[in-house]
C-alpha cells in the first residue's frame, strides 16, 4: 500500500528521512481493526519524530501520521484515537502507553490497524476530512481547557502562539463555549486570523493584556513563558502541552508563581472519552475544525514543508 513513512532519522533536516512509496499493508489480529483511511490530518508530532524524538532507529521504518477518520472492516464511518495501550485492549497488561508511530506503524497510509477499542463513530455532521483534524490537536486543546483548565463560561483565557493547531483549536473551542478569548501571534496576519476565529484582541507576544486572564494555554514554551505567566490573575491557571520554542525559558518566575498561587498544570491528549465529548460537541455546536491546507497523499512532503517552516494557519490534511 502507498505511504508516507520516516526512513531515516536527521535532527537538522528531518524532511530529508521522509520517503513516500509503498509499504506492507497490515494484517489482521485478534481484538485490532484494519481502517481503510479516508483523511488523515499532520501534527508536530509527525515532524518531531522524523529528528528521532520518540521514535528509535530500531522502530524504521515507520509510517507517520496520528490522525486519522476512514471506514472499518463493517463499512462504518469511524475517527481513531491515536493513543494505544491507554487501558490495555488490544495490547498486553504492562504496555506503557503510547500514541500512533512511536509503537506502531501510523495514519499516512491507504490503512491502518488499531485495536478496535479505538474506533470511535464519525458523526455524520462532520466530514471525513474535518474529523480527522480533532484526534490530537483539537483533542488536546479540549483537555487543556475543560480537563486542566477548569474554566467556565466568562472566564478570559489568553492562547499564545495563534496559527499552531492547539492554539487554533483553542480560540474556536473557547469561543464556542462563551469564554473571552486572547491570542498572540508575531505575525499579523495570524492575529487577523485568530479575531476572526473569535478571540476578542490578538496581540503581539509580550504586549499587555487589558486585563490579567483566568487561564493561559501554553504551546510555545521558553519564548513565551515569562508572559504567560505575568498574564495570569491571582490563584490563575497556565496549562502548557507543548515547547516548539524550548523547555528551558530564561527566567522561571517562581516567585510570582508562589505569591500569586498560581496553578502550572501539564496536558497531554486526551482520553477516548474526552474525543468523543469533542465530537459531540462538534456536531451540535457547528464547530468545525480549521483546515489551512488539503492535500492527496502523495503531496504529504508539500503539507510537511509547510508545517516546518510555520507557513499555515490550522490543519493540514492529508486524503487517501
Amino acid at each position: 500500500m502507498f505511504a508516507a513513512y520516516a526512513a531515516r532519522i536527521d535532527r537538522d533536516q528531518p524532511l530529508s528521512g521522509l520517503e513516500l512509496g509503498d509499504r506492507p499493508a497490515p494484517e489482521p489480529r485478534p481484538g485490532w481493526a484494519i481502517v481503510n483511511v479516508k483523511a488523515a490530518s499532520l501534527n508536530h508530532h509527525d515532524l518531531w519524530s522524523l529528528r528521532g524524538v520518540g521514535l528509535g532507529e530500531e522502530a524504521l521504518p515507520m509510517i507517520l501520521g496520528c490522525d486519522a477518520a476512514g471506514i472499518d472492516e463493517d463499512g462504518n464511518e469511524v475517527v481513531i484515537h491515536s493513543v494505544i495501550g491507554q487501558t490495555g485492549h488490544g495490547v498486553g497488561p504492562d504496555e506503557p502507553r503510547s500514541i500512533l508511530t512511536e509503537r506502531y506503524q501510523g495514519t499516512f497510509a491507504e490503512q491502518v490497524a488499531v485495536p478496535a477499542w479505538n474506533l470511535l463513530p464519525k458523526p455524520k455532521e462532520l466530514s471525513f476530512e474535518e474529523a480527522a483534524c480533532l484526534p490530537t490537536a483539537w483533542l488536546t486543546a479540549y483537555r487543556m481547557l475543560f480537563t486542566n483548565a477548569g474554566v467556565r463560561p466568562g472566564d478570559s483565557v489568553l492562547v499564545q502562539g495563534a496559527g499552531g493547531g492547539v492554539a487554533t483549536a483553542a480560540i474556536v473551542l473557547g469561543k464556542a463555549a462563551g469564554l473571552r478569548m486572547y491570542a498572540t501571534s508575531r505575525d499579523e496576519a495570524k492575529r487577523k486570523r485568530a479575531v476572526d476565529l473569535g478571540a476578542v484582541e490578538a496581540y503581539e507576544p509580550g504586549a499587555r493584556l487589558p486585563q490579567r486572564v483566568d487561564a493561559v494555554i501554553e504551546t510555545v514554551g521558553a519564548a513565551t513563558w515569562s508572559h504567560s505567566v505575568k498574564s495570569l490573575r491571582p490563584g490563575g491557571t497556565l496549562v502548557i502541552s507543548g515547547a516548539t520554542s524550548g523547555p528551558n525559558p530564561k527566567a522561571t518566575e517562581l516567585n510570582r508563581i508562589f505569591f500569586l498561587e498560581l496553578k502550572v498544570v501539564g496536558s497531554t491528549m486526551g482520553s477516548k472519552d474526552e474525543l468523543e465529548d469533542l465530537l459531540s460537541f462538534c456536531a451540535a455546536t457547528g464547530v468545525r475544525p480549521v483546515i489551512d491546507t488539503v492535500l492527496p497523499l502523495d503531496r504529504a512532503r508539500e503539507g510537511f514543508a509547510k508545517m516546518a517552516e510555520g507557513d499555515l494557519f490550522g490543519k493540514v490534511v492529508l486524503t487517501v
